[in-house]
């Protein structure tokens, strides 16, 4: 999986391929899947959410800059895979996840692959984070916004680094956003599809 889907398409930091190579991917997709569970693909985990392709998450996990003592938000835990990668590249997570029994799930399956000491979960509307443990060095988000939440802008530490897919529904592009005091650099990368950021006032109109 790393070598030919990972490599060869130009992730090449160290930290992020030892830790794709280190994470067990099976233990986080549904067990009737995981015969596909190191497949070049995103797979459905249930309740129409995705564990996405091991490409887009060594590439996110590669622009968020990943160091050995950082602190990250993640939102949008998912399977924890994600969660999972960034702990194994040294990083403290925080996982905000909306639906209960994904969050669940994940806490078994991370549990399980050695990694509940370094990830702590939540049940909540992601797109407010964690405000009680920020600023954080890192935010990822693996759901698909219009753009960056306004609470998850405040809570990047200066000098931190957030990623994120901004655009439609149907498609969005990887941004990687910088913050340097009030001032923001944005760069902009490969699209990718993810499932939409439902923020809390949207449920009812889910």
């Amino acid at each position: 999986m790393v070598e030919r889907q990972i490599r060869r398409r130009g992730v090449d930091d160290e930290r992020v391929l030892s830790a794709m190579e280190e994470v067990p991917r099976h233990l986080f997709v549904r067990a009737g899947d995981r015969s596909r569970a190191y497949q070049d693909s995103a797979l459905p985990i249930g309740h129409d959410q995705t564990i996405s392709q091991p490409y887009i998450v060594a590439r996110m996990t590669e622009l968020l800059e990943p160091d050995e003592g950082l602190t990250a938000l993640e939102v949008g835990t998912g399977s924890g895979y994600q969660a999972a990668v960034l702990a194994a590249c040294g990083i403290e997570v925080f996982s905000v996840e909306r639906i209960a029994p994904l969050s669940e799930r994940a806490r078994e399956a991370l549990l399980q692959a050695g990694y509940a000491d370094r990830v702590h979960l939540r049940v909540g509307d992601g797109s407010l984070g964690w405000p009680e443990e920020a600023p954080f060095d890192r935010i990822v988000v693996t759901a698909g916004a219009a753009e960056l939440p306004d609470p998850l802008r405040e809570q990047l530490a200066d000098g931190g680094v957030a990623v994120a897919p901004v655009g439609g529904r149907s498609t969005q592009w990887i941004r990687r956003y910088r913050r340097q005091g009030d001032r923001w650099e944005e760069e902009e990368f490969e699209a990718a599809r993810f499932v939409p950021l439902i923020r809390g006032d949207e449920e009812e109109g889910r």
